[in-house]
Formats: structure tokens, C-alpha cells, sequence
């Protein structure tokens, strides 16, 4: 009888199924996860090669960089999805 007002207060919730205390959340570092990402690149290193080439398109263009980037961009966002992020 007290189980009931017990849970009904919140003082006990139900356990996770097994299933679902198994998933792990998708990490795109971990390469156990994400074998596309071996090296466990974050993203803030990954791609240093088109993320460079973005950037000093937004600085050379300013206020006209979204229409002048465009594929500078899209070969970013290409680059980072082939390493297994989402986007």
C-alpha cells in the first residue's frame, strides 16, 4: 500500500527496460560508435582544411559571404558528414 503513495510522490520511478539502459547516445567522437571518425576528431578539428577556406570567405566577403560561400560551405558540410556527423 505505501509502494503506491511512495511512487505516486516520486520518490520511486520505474527502472529502465534493458534495451534502453544498453543505447548509448550516437557520440560521432568516439570511434567505437562512429567508425567513420577513427581518429575521435572533435568537431571543432575536424575538416581544418575546408574550415579555413569557409572562414577566410566570411571575412574577405562580410555582409555578401552567405551568397559568395555557398560551396565553400556545402564541401564543409560534406566533409564533416563524411566523418559522421550530423548536421
Amino acid at each position: 500500500m505505501f509502494e503506491k503513495i511512495t511512487s505516486f510522490w516520486g520518490g520511486s520511478t520505474p527502472a529502465p527496460t534493458p534495451e534502453v539502459a544498453l543505447q548509448k547516445p550516437y557520440d560521432p567522437t568516439d570511434p567505437k560508435v562512429n567508425p567513420l571518425n577513427p581518429e575521435g576528431l572533435k568537431p571543432c578539428c575536424a575538416c581544418p582544411q575546408t574550415k579555413s577556406s569557409r572562414d577566410e570567405c566570411y571575412m574577405r566577403y562580410g555582409a555578401e559571404a552567405d551568397e559568395k560561400c555557398k560551396d565553400l560551405v556545402q564541401q564543409h558540410i560534406t566533409c564533416m558528414r563524411n566523418l559522421g556527423f550530423r548536421l
